[in-house]
């Protein structure tokens, strides 16, 4: 008798890179003979991929583990649980301790040992492993995915980097992802090549503090992420690279001018700045300006006119006054934004802002956040208007809702919506820009799908 497949759900929060992380626990788990579903109530794994960045963020696993709970004692199962991810580093054997469900704990950089971990759960053990093993992770990576086959993906994200040393006072990305680590180009280049040869069309390269990378090249010298990005450039098939998250300090000329130079690098960065207030950045340790990101800008953007730029604020920060905040306020018209993450400020329990004085009231946070949600939206929805009439390129991704339309992801990340398309996912077409939605673009096709684009086949020959 054949034995029954083995079902793994994983859940995620927060980044993209427990996105990534999400699959390659499934890729380690697939050698084991495992398939991934989409629903706990049949996995014999449940794992919650976990983020620590917010506030309560514990408080949130552990009522998902109490509804896993219920569930699974309804249903007179009992799966093996495991936490992952930044709360499992964070909060280690406490989790044991809390949540008797709970069978195994495994932080970030540790599980690629999953199926072993497993095993001991089975067996009766309650396993935690949470080590910084970086480096142990990363030869795991460059091992070839062994799970059963998907449907191809058109982009993928590509971790090439983990960990901060920048120690914002409001972070804790050191403390759960630990020092910043960057992974071999020829480990990367082996991953990207994978995903070109599956169908991938675009990469996101992925890390705490992405533009830090510093791989070991075939020379054996460390590579700049610019010239990472330049070697992934010359791979067939790889039509866009995009890279998140950077930090305005580890922004070199070089990539600046990988933005002028590299036509598959597309027009849409994401810098954080976090405050508009030079005495706040300096209390967040963000080590620059507010000058010195606005001038940053403006030599990217002189390399690369059409850049849109998004970005990242705290609002609320121990001490912010209403001058700081009117700062910040002001750098969202410096920086001319097309899209931008915003947040109340939270506490996070062993960071050094946690217990400063000078704490915002909620109702103040409250107030400030909405008027800077509603600046950016304006300028958000400005940015979306200006590109109606515009030519541009989008990568088809997906059939659309209606018959005959595609979606599709323009090069600034927007969603677009073809219609009378006849293009496949993962072709190329140049479309005419007919409307913006609140989330969204129209268009209609300027010339017909094509697989390549001359310009990028001429820069690579």
């Amino acid at each position: 008798m054949t034995a029954r497949t083995q079902k793994l759900f994983v859940k995620s929060y927060g980044c993209q890179m427990n996105v990534y992380d999400a699959d390659r626990m499934a890729d380690a788990l697939g050698a084991e003979g495992f398939s991934t579903t989409q629903s706990a109530d049949d996995a014999d794994v449940i794992v919650l991929n976990t983020c620590h960045i917010r506030e309560k963020a514990a408080e949130k696993v552990y009522s998902e583990l109490g509804r896993i709970r219920k569930a699974a004692q309804e249903a007179g199962r009992r799966p093996i649980v495991a936490v992952a991810g930044c709360v499992a580093q964070a909060e280690g054997a406490e989790i044991l301790k809390r949540s008797p469900i709970v069978d195994l704990v495994v932080g970030p950089q540790s599980y690629q040992n999953l199926p072993e971990l497993i095993a001991k759960a089975r067996a009766g053990e309650r396993p935690v492993d949470t080590e910084f093993a970086v480096e142990k992770k990363f030869e795991a990576l460059a091992r070839p995915a062994m799970r059963p086959a998907r449907a191809p993906a058109v982009s993928a994200f590509l971790t090439v980097q983990e960990g901060c040393d920048k120690f914002c006072t409001f972070c804790v990305v050191p403390y759960t992802r630990g020092a910043e680590v960057s992974r071999s180009v020829a480990q990367v280049l082996g991953e990207a090549e994978r995903l070109a040869g599956s169908g991938v069309r675009e990469i996101t390269l992925l890390g705490q503090n992405v533009d830090a990378y510093h791989g070991e090249g075939p020379d054996g010298r460390p590579w700049t992420l610019a010239r990472l990005l330049e070697r992934l450039s010359e791979i067939d098939g790889i039509a866009r690279l995009r890279y998140t998250t950077s930090h305005p300090r580890d922004f070199g000329d070089d990539l600046i001018a990988a933005h002028r130079d590299l036509p598959k690098l597309m027009p849409y960065l994401h810098l954080p700045v976090q405050s508009g207030s030079n005495r706040i950045l300096k209390a967040m340790n963000r080590r620059h300006t507010g000058a010195e990101y606005v001038e940053l800008i403006g030599r990217i953007r002189e390399a690369r006119p059409d850049l849109a730029l998004s970005g990242d604020f705290i609002v609320g920060f121990p001490g912010e006054t209403d001058a700081d905040f009117e700062d910040t306020m002001a750098i969202v018209e410096a920086a001319d934004y097309a899209a931008s993450f915003t947040f109340k400020y939270s506490p996070r329990p062993g960071t050094p802002a946690a217990g400063r004085a000078g704490q915002v009231p909620d109702e103040v946070m409250s107030e400030r956040l909405a008027r800077l949600q509603a600046r950016i939206s304006e300028r958000q929805a400005a940015f979306q208007r200006s590109l109606v009439g515009r030519r541009l390129e989008v990568l088809v991704e997906r059939a659309g809702r209606h018959p005959g339309q595609m979606g599709g992801r323009s090069p600034y990340l927007i969603p677009v919506q073809i219609e009378s398309c006849d293009a496949a996912p993962g072709d190329l077409v140049e479309v005419d820009v007919t409307g913006a939605g609140a989330n969204s673009l129209f268009a209609a096709p300027a010339g017909g799908a094509r697989g390549a684009i001359p310009q990028l086949a001429e820069a690579t020959a």
